[in-house]
C-alpha cells in the first residue's frame, strides 16, 4: 500500500501530465516522424530518418516546447477552465501555479539549448515560437478571430521546423526541382490548418460561459452562435481546395482515401453542428474533429505503405 505522502506525488504527476497534455504529445511526435518520412524526405530510407540525431532533437524540442505551452495556456485561463472543465480544473490545481511555472522555464531552456545545439537557425526558430505561445497566452486568445488564428497557426508551426531542417541545405538552384514536394507540404499543411481552425472555432462555442464570465471576446459573444456556426461551415467547405489539389494534381497514394471518408464525416458533422445548442454536443464535435486530425496523422502511411513493408523485412531478415 502507498503511503499518503507516496499518493499525493502520484496525484500531483498525473496531474502535470494533464496539464501539459501528454496524451497528446506521443501524436505530435509521430505526426513529425511520419511527415518528414512520407513527405519531406521520401527518398531517403526510414530507417536514417529516424536515426538522424539532429532530427531527434528538432522533434523532441518541438514536444516538450508544446508541453510548455499547454503549462503557460493552463496558468493564463485558471478561472476560466474552473467554469469549462470543472473536473480537470480541480485535478490541474493540485500542482501549484510556482511549480508548473519552474517546470515551463526549465522546458523552455531545454528545447532552445536542443535546437542551440542543431543549429542558430532552430535556436531562433524556437526562440521565436516560445515566444508566440506565451504571447498567444497572454493576450491574443482573447480576441475573435486573430486568436482563433494564430492558436491554428501555432499548432501547424512544429512541422515547418522539420521542414526549414530538410530544406535548410538546399541551393537557391535546386528549389525548383523540390517545388513539388513543398506544394505537397503546404496543401496538406493547409488542409491541417483549416481542420484546427474549425477546432478552435468550436472550442469557443464550447466555452461560451466560461469565455464570458473571464471577458473573453470570441466570435459567439461579439456576434452570435449562428454566426460562428456560418463561419465553421464556410472552412469546411473550404478544405475541398487543398484536398483537390492533394488528390488530383499531385500522388498521395491511398491517402485519398482518408480524404474521401473525412468529407463524408464532415458532412454529418455540419448536419449534426446546426442542431446543436449544448455544451455537451459542442464537446462531441470538437472530439470528432480530433478523430480526424489524429486519423489523419495514422493515415500518412497510406502515401507509400511499401515502407512498412521494406521495413519489416528488414527487422526479419537483417
Amino acid at each position: 500500500m502507498l503511503s499518503r505522502q507516496h499518493k499525493l506525488l502520484v496525484m500531483k504527476i498525473v496531474s502535470l501530465f494533464s496539464v501539459v497534455r501528454g496524451y497528446n504529445i506521443p501524436i505530435i511526435v509521430l505526426a513529425q516522424y511520419l511527415s518528414a518520412i512520407f513527405i519531406l524526405a521520401p527518398e531517403k530510407r526510414a530507417l536514417d530518418i529516424l536515426l538522424d540525431f539532429n532530427l531527434f532533437l528538432i522533434v523532441f524540442a518541438s514536444a516538450i516546447t508544446i508541453a510548455s505551452g499547454y503549462i503557460i495556456n493552463n496558468f493564463y485561463d485558471s478561472q476560466k477552465d474552473l467554469i469549462n472543465r470543472p473536473n480537470k480544473s480541480m485535478l490541474d490545481r493540485l500542482v501549484s501555479q510556482k511549480t508548473k511555472l519552474s517546470v515551463y522555464f526549465t522546458l523552455n531552456f531545454i528545447a532552445v539549448l536542443m535546437a542551440l545545439i542543431v543549429s542558430w537557425r532552430a535556436f531562433l526558430f524556437f526562440s521565436a515560437y516560445i515566444f508566440l505561445i506565451w504571447f498567444y497566452s497572454h493576450k491574443i486568445k482573447k480576441y475573435p478571430i486573430v486568436g482563433n488564428l494564430t492558436a491554428a497557426f501555432l499548432a501547424v508551426l512544429p512541422f515547418f521546423a522539420i521542414l526549414l531542417y530538410f530544406y535548410n541545405k538546399v541551393s537557391f538552384e535546386e528549389i525548383e526541382d523540390h517545388m513539388s514536394h513543398f506544394m505537397v507540404i503546404s496543401a496538406h499543411a493547409v488542409f491541417l490548418f483549416l481542420l484546427l481552425l474549425i477546432r478552435e472555432m468550436i472550442k469557443d462555442l464550447e466555452n461560451l460561459k466560461g469565455d464570458l464570465v473571464n471577458n473573453y471576446r470570441t466570435i459567439p459573444i461579439i456576434y452570435n452562435e449562428t454566426v460562428s456556426k456560418q463561419i465553421i461551415t464556410v472552412l469546411t467547405f473550404l478544405t475541398v481546395i487543398p484536398v483537390y489539389i492533394l488528390i488530383n494534381i499531385y500522388d498521395v497514394g491511398y491517402m485519398d482515401i482518408y480524404f474521401y471518408i473525412c468529407f463524408a464525416v464532415l458532412l454529418f458533422f455540419l448536419i449534426y453542428l446546426w442542431k446543436s445548442n449544448s455544451k455537451g454536443q459542442f464537446l462531441l464535435l470538437h472530439n470528432v474533429l480530433k478523430f480526424l486530425i489524429v486519423s489523419g496523422v495514422c493515415c500518412i502511411v497510406l502515401i507509400n505503405p511499401s515502407v512498412l513493408w521494406h521495413g519489416k523485412n528488414l527487422l526479419l531478415h537483417p
